[in-house]
């Protein structure tokens, strides 16, 4: 069991997600890359934004690492988030969704900066998959400085998230993080979070990865970019060279486990997708709060599995409280 204050301290983007869905042509009609993450500019977004049914959209606390904080603390764990919104209403309603999920975080709202909270458009199409048009906003600023170093020392694990590479500053950040986390004795987890990231920053990724985790976040098309593998077995033996741990989620086979010493198959929970936002997300969220509460791998594995069966089966990348309960019912029922 954890003896830390925290369960994880997480670094990563406040994103305020607005979930929309559209019909497949759509992404050809508007020039989009189907199925990744992509960085657009404001002007880019708000076009966009007129091109969707804003009425048939909902909007929720978003970002790769604010997601799996949230879950973490939803099933019962501690949690503690540096990140960096603006003082407008965006920036008020990621924080006051922060709160509401017990979440602690070193920002202020009277002390945000000026200007424009990040936002994720993210467009649900008919095969469940999700593609993302994000504007970073004043989250392309965040930097060492927004970093709370008792925070990191009173954590089991330090949970960076792989978008930030994308940034000169956000690589600082999360560089030093993992450098206050190795100095006193934390576990350094990381997930890749997008293939895009692995692809197209794969030498700041490296920076990252090369110096060694203890934990590894990705799914099997994430490994296999960033191994330079075809195949899952491939890259699952060129990641124990980086990872002294690693989780691999494998969509609707489930996921690959390595605890150190053995590889665990963790089967999937058969369900109708909706939604693949969050669940990467969710499924690091759980297996981490699994980790820190005295679960083995291999029962962690099974509630993140469960969890993110879940999450994929409803629109939005986060659960409620009583959601989360009832997962950990279920998984002992």
């Amino acid at each position: 069991m954890n003896l830390k204050k925290y369960d994880v301290y997480g670094i990563g983007n406040a994103i305020v997600d607005i979930v929309t869905e559209v019909e497949h042509d759509f992404f050809q009609k508007n020039e989009i890359e189907k199925g990744v993450m992509t960085l657009v500019d404001e002007k880019r977004q708000h076009h966009l934004m007129k091109a969707i049914d804003m009425k048939r959209s909902r909007m929720s606390g978003g970002g790769s690492a604010g997601n799996t904080v949230v879950a973490v603390n939803q099933f019962g764990g501690k949690s503690f988030y540096s990140c960096l919104v603006s003082n407008d209403e965006l920036g008020k309603f990621f924080l006051e969704d922060l709160k509401r999920n017990g979440v602690e975080t070193n920002l202020k709202y009277e002390h945000c900066p000026d200007g424009i909270t990040g936002k994720c458009l993210v467009m649900t199409s008919p095969d469940a998959e999700r593609t993302m048009n994000t504007f970073l906003g004043v989250s392309s600023f965040l930097s060492p400085e927004h970093l709370d170093e008792e925070a990191i020392k009173n954590s089991a694990y330090v949970y960076l998230e792989g978008y930030l590479v994308a940034s000169p500053k956000g690589l600082e950040a999360i560089k030093q993080a993992k450098k206050i986390a190795e100095k006193n004795g934390v576990h350094v987890a990381l997930t890749f979070s997008d293939a895009s990231m692995v692809k197209y920053f794969s030498k700041q990724m490296e920076e990252i990865v090369g110096a060694g985790v203890d934990l590894l976040f990705c799914n099997e098309e994430e490994a296999m970019i960033f191994t330079g593998t075809n195949s899952v077995n491939e890259a699952r033996e060129a990641l124990k060279k980086v990872a002294k741990r690693f989780a691999v989620t494998l969509g609707a086979n489930g996921a690959l486990i390595y605890d150190g010493d053995t590889f665990i198959q963790i089967e999937p929970y058969k369900v109708k997708a909706i939604d693949t936002n969050g669940a990467g997300d969710m499924f690091a969220g759980a297996f981490m709060f699994g980790i820190t509460h005295g679960h083995s791998y291999a029962e962690a594995g099974k509630l993140a599995s469960l969890a993110s069966s879940r999450i994929v089966s409803q629109f939005g990348p986060r659960m409620e409280k009583e959601q989360a309960k009832k997962v950990l019912e279920d998984l002992i029922a």
